[in-house]
């Protein structure tokens, strides 16, 4: 290629990148302008909570998590070690006695 061949292919190609430029930035005012870009603004309803001694709420800027902790759960690692448990034939708790 020649000098002369690259200048025009850099004229060319600047002169798409400003078409699309622009394109994009009247855009925006065409639709700012015209009011379709507006975001209707949301209330946020302040919902109180009774006191739970169960439950727990991590709350950021971003999200809210509630954790409810269930009476007499048994987690299921335990439970899976104790159906493998049943196997071997030891004695549990509470079969002392037979």
């Amino acid at each position: 290629m020649k000098f002369k061949d690259l200048v025009k292919w850099n004229k060319r190609v600047s002169a798409v990148y400003a078409v699309g430029i622009w394109t994009m930035v009247g855009s925006y005012a065409y639709v700012t302008y015209s009011g379709r870009f507006d975001t209707p603004v949301k209330k946020r309803e302040v919902v109180e909570e009774p006191e739970d001694p169960n439950k727990v709420v991590y709350q950021t800027a971003h999200c809210k998590t509630t954790i409810v902790y269930r009476k007499d759960f048994v987690p299921y690692s335990t439970r899976i070690f104790n159906f493998i448990r049943s196997f071997s034939g030891e004695p549990k708790s509470g079969d002392s006695d037979k």
